[in-house]
């Protein structure tokens, strides 16, 4: 197939998760990077795009004026992928939305419910596709894990077990000025959540993309340890899942010995599944009165569709950037018709992902008490 034509906002030098997303579209060779404002400095951005082979006259100052551009040359870009800092994902959303160009955008959606309301009117209103980047729904083995619960290996789902776990902010590194830990917690630029914003909407919907099932009301418990820092770093909560499932989910960011510890367990009337993300190649399946059974990657017994997801035989281990790799093909896939996007988080991931950010910190103001989702909303 034809590469799409591949712009970026944000992800210029120093940028993290920018580099992730360019080396993700690139796996399968299903993109070509064209076109980027890569920061708001115009020095930087210019000097990231010839470092990344841009051509000056497709470096842009700014996000506006690329949309623009872009839009209306004849080899403009297909597709645009938002890495920015939280709160700037709304504006060159919308922007991109409405030129008619596809958008990949990283997680959480935005920062507020003004942001948020205007993202879902922009891709209600556009052809253009939407498309969030929950990179960790890429996984092979969760996606077979998906097609179990809803073949019903397990059961009527009764209990999920979520958690991510970090200790990178166990001192207040952002009291240094390192980049990461400067906006991740700042209210300002990340939104009010902190850990429940950055990793805890990970664990959220990857129990979500997992069961099938919606969370109905929560109650969180939500914590500062650092010393100053303006955000939450921990967070308990217990979950109320449709069809009356319960879950509990736990996100922190001061786990000491912990890197990026992603756990999900789920338990039916029939079995269990138990899944790591730190060692992605393998979960255990347990059905009542059976051994405990490993399934690996690719090994026997995977989805037939294991060729989909996968690049290599099994035993080599496959991870993170092919997860996400996985998440850019699909989303190539759609914008191209080939397929129809059904395992691509959209704008309800997005929507599901706010809604608990806010829960939680509702929540845990209001001394736990629980707070439910009006789904009309």
């Amino acid at each position: 197939m034809a590469r799409l034509k591949l712009g970026m906002v944000g992800g210029g030098q120093g940028a993290f998760i920018g580099a992730v997303h360019r080396i993700a579209s690139r796996i399968d060779d299903r993109f070509e990077l064209v076109a980027g404002a890569l920061s708001s400095d115009p020095d930087r951005a210019s000097a990231s795009a010839s470092e990344l082979s841009i051509a000056q006259d497709r470096s842009y100052a700014s996000f506006i004026d690329m949309a623009k551009a872009e839009a209306t040359r004849p080899d403009g870009i297909d597709v645009v992928s938002i890495v920015t800092p939280n709160h700037m994902h709304a504006a060159p959303v919308i922007a991109f939305l409405e030129a008619g160009i596809h958008v990949i955008c990283d997680k959480p959606l935005c920062t507020t419910e003004e942001e948020e309301a205007a993202i879902a009117e922009a891709v209600d209103a556009s052809s253009a596709k939407f498309i969030l980047t929950h990179n960790y729904t890429g996984y092979p083995l969760i996606r077979h894990a998906r097609e179990m619960v809803a073949r019903g290996d397990l059961g009527k789902i009764r209990v999920v077990q979520a958690e991510y776990a970090q200790d990178w902010l166990t001192e207040p590194l952002e009291q240094t000025g390192q980049k990461q830990a400067s906006w991740r917690t700042d209210p300002a630029r990340a939104g009010g959540g902190g850990a429940i914003g950055d990793i805890g909407t990970h664990a959220f919907n990857l129990l979500s993309f997992v069961t099938g099932l919606r969370t109905e009301a929560l109650t969180a418990d939500l914590q500062s340890f650092g010393e100053g820092r303006a955000v939450d770093d921990n967070a308990h909560i217990m979950l109320r899942l449709a069809k009356g499932a319960r879950g509990m989910l736990w996100a922190s960011q001061v786990a000491v010995g912990q890197e990026n510890a992603l756990r999900l367990r789920i338990f039916g009337e029939k079995g269990g599944l138990a899944w790591q993300q730190e060692n992605p190649n393998r979960m255990k399946l347990s059905l009542y009165g059976e051994p405990t059974r490993t399934l690996t990657r690719g090994g026997p017994g995977f989805d037939e569709r294991s060729g989909d997801w996968t690049r290599i035989p099994p035993g080599h281990p496959e991870g993170y950037l092919e997860g996400f790799a996985n998440i850019y093909s699909d989303a190539a896939d759609l914008i191209s018709g080939a397929a129809d996007g059904s395992l691509l988080p959209g704008i309800e991931a997005g929507l599901d992902g706010m809604w608990f950010i806010r829960a939680c910190i509702a929540s845990s103001k209001a001394d736990g008490s629980w707070i439910k989702r009006d789904f009309k909303k």
